[in-house]
């Protein structure tokens, strides 16, 4: 790597640590809650939002609706808190929805749960960015027609800082967490002084009108009210999301990693349900309904604190939290493919950790997708939300289901409570499941139902291939070693230092060496020939005829009838690679290494050596041959 490019890189990412490090990378419960629940408690920023989104067409009467809708997601939040604690316990090194699903359903619906996380991260990443986007233009608006490059800028800061590693992006993140928890507690803990205690009186309560005046003025009765109710019960339920991401990480928790992680997954838990009756409680208090320019917690804290430096400040923390939300999902897709990629499932390179310790291979794809998504979304959070928790409730569902069958399997003590309480809620999230996507799928959902079942597809492929892989490479060791006579045919573009360097690698691996040179100029072949002969090194100068000026057919050629005559059973073609001292030179210089290696990528028994020749070094390997006295020596290297 060169010098500027590897000061660069250690600048931007530190320097690379030793494996033995991995340990002292683990987080603590505080660090933790930071990095992995940053997702589950921004959701507090847009959940009660998005209900009164649904709710909007009903007017001031969505908001008799909110506290109880948002009750019943609290409740929900509380049943998966719970079985996911038993999840943690019963995987301590790590109990993602995939792993559960596969070692306790089979493979197939393994397969469901890790595409439904997969999406449902990436989409983690590209809503919490929009959302937080959202927040800072609702308090600099002349900030919106550039909020697509505020998101892409963002995500790739995020990705940035977690390419450093996991402990430092923890530190990175842990400040404005805190920040926000402390200002969404006195947002509340002030709002519903003055609203309770009298110190500030409320508006008017919301208008409540009987199915007859409801029906005349175009307001949904009926089925469609209660159509209505569910979309936004589904919509809210965007606040759960990010609940399994401790579950599924347990393995970045310091010893002991099992009860570090359970303590955090009930601290995540009380914090979001607490923010988000408290947000939704003062909606409806405050009469506060959804604004296409200002957000619902932004007139919360606008209301609240009025225009004091507690405003302001709670826009930058929103933002900040929301942007670092991401970070829950830089945290665990990483995670999950390199687990993927153990089992097969995905590309091999996402299993290994980068200089940083990091799945860094993991983080840049992530980031990656979720930069086009919010492109093509134009940074617009409420045209993701619908694309949003579909995923996760999938994954609840199939964790809980693969729980229940676990505890039937081993029968451990208390298992009968157990297996209870994960068949609740896996029976709960799989309705919760069905209500989204029957309520959002002409609104964005149908996405999420077509592209889950395209990434099993591929997920499935990338297995077979692998499995494929290993059958082919397989080897026992019983048969014997046949020995081959091998030739060995050296490219060459006239008599040069880098061409003498690949006749003295040649001569040491064979004693068939062949040198062939194609034609394009005859005059200039009669002149090499004569070089040639006159250099008398012991190897004979074919040459090979190119009509069409190609250089790189006959080569080809010339190497598939040397194997087809049968004198040969493997041919190796060793070429002369001139390498420059700098970046930009080597656009300077014809790349017929690079071509000749693709020519002979997918030909059985031929192998492609280069020899590399690097300017300006004091010793080569051509050096070790005299050029001085050869009369046309300067004349032939016009093609390197």
């Amino acid at each position: 790597m060169p010098t500027a490019l590897r000061r660069t890189k250690r600048l931007l990412f530190g320097r690379p640590l030793p494996s033995d490090r991995l340990d002292h990378e683990k987080l603590s419960r505080k660090t933790a809650l930071a990095v992995l629940s940053s997702d589950a408690i921004s959701s507090v920023a847009y959940a009660t939002e998005q209900i009164l989104l649904v709710l909007a067409v009903l007017g001031t009467v969505a908001l008799s609706h909110v506290v109880g809708i948002s009750a019943v997601i609290v409740g929900l939040l509380v049943l998966v808190a719970l079985s996911y604690r038993q999840t943690i316990f019963a995987y301590p090194h790590g109990g993602g929805s995939y792993t559960v699903a596969r070692e306790n359903l089979g493979v197939m619906p393994g397969l469901i749960a890790a595409a439904a996380l997969l999406t449902d991260y990436i989409l983690t990443v590209a809503v919490s960015i929009s959302a937080g986007v959202a927040a800072i233009t609702s308090a600099y608006p002349a900030l919106a027609p550039h909020a697509v490059l505020v998101c892409i800028a963002a995500t790739f800061l995020l990705m940035t800082v977690n390419l450093r590693g996991v402990r430092e992006s923890g530190i990175a993140f842990s400040v404005p967490t805190y920040v926000f928890i402390a200002l969404m507690l006195l947002l509340i803990g002030v709002g519903v002084y003055r609203g309770v205690l009298g110190h500030e009186l409320a508006p008017a309560g919301p208008m409540r009108i009987d199915p007859v005046s409801a029906h005349h003025a175009g307001i949904p009765v009926g089925f469609a009210f209660t159509f209505l109710i569910l979309r936004a019960f589904a919509e809210g339920c965007v606040a759960m999301t990010g609940t399994e991401a401790i579950s599924n990480g347990v393995g970045a928790f310091k010893a002991p990693s099992a009860r570090n992680a359970a303590a955090t997954l009930s601290w995540m838990a009380a914090i979001l349900a607490v923010f988000f009756m408290g947000t939704s409680w003062l909606a409806q208090h405050y009469q506060v309904m959804p604004s296409p320019t200002e957000t619902v917690l932004s007139q919360l804290g606008r209301h609240i604190f009025g225009g004091s430096f507690l405003y302001y400040a709670l826009q930058y923390a929103t933002f900040a939290l929301l942007v670092l939300a991401a970070n829950t999902a830089f945290a665990d897709f990483p995670r999950l493919s390199s687990i993927l990629a153990h089992d097969g499932y995905m590309p091999r390179q996402f299993a290994a950790r980068g200089d940083r310790l990091a799945f860094s291979n993991g983080i840049i794809a992530l980031a990656v997708v979720a930069m086009l998504l919010v492109w093509a979304f134009r940074g617009d959070t409420s045209a993701l939300i619908p694309l949003y928790a579909i995923g996760v409730f999938v994954c609840f569902t199939l964790s809980q289901a693969g729980m229940v069958m676990k505890w039937r399997r081993t029968r451990a003590p208390g298992w009968r409570w157990r297996a209870l309480l994960n068949g609740v809620g896996a029976v709960a999230t799989a309705v919760v499941a069905i209500v989204q996507v029957a309520t959002k799928f002409t609104s964005g959902a149908w996405i999420v139902v077509v592209i889950i079942p395209l990434i099993i597809l591929v997920l499935a492929k990338i297995e077979r291939h692998y499995a494929f892989f290993s059958r082919e490479v397989q080897y026992t060791g019983h048969a014997p070693l046949m020995f081959m006579h091998h030739t060995v045919v050296v490219p060459v573009n006239g008599i040069t230092k880098p061409t003498a360097g690949a006749l003295v690698y040649a001569t040491t691996i064979s004693e068939d060496v062949r040198a062939i040179y194609v034609e394009v100029d005859p005059e200039a072949t009669q002149r090499l020939q004569a070089a040639w002969t006159e250099w008398d090194v012991g190897v004979e100068l074919t040459v090979l005829a190119s009509p069409y000026r190609s250089v790189i057919r006959p080569i080809v050629d010339y190497v598939q009838s040397t194997l087809k005559a049968g004198t040969s059973d493997l041919v190796t073609v060793v070429v002369a690679e001139v390498v420059p001292r700098h970046w930009w030179e080597h656009l300077l210089h014809n790349k017929t290494a690079l071509f000749v290696k693709t020519a002979f990528l997918f030909k059985p028994n031929v192998v492609v050596t280069s020899v590399p020749y690097l300017l300006g070094h004091a010793v080569r390997l051509g050096d070790l041959m005299h050029f001085d006295e050869l009369p046309n020596s300067e004349s032939v290297a016009q093609n390197a």
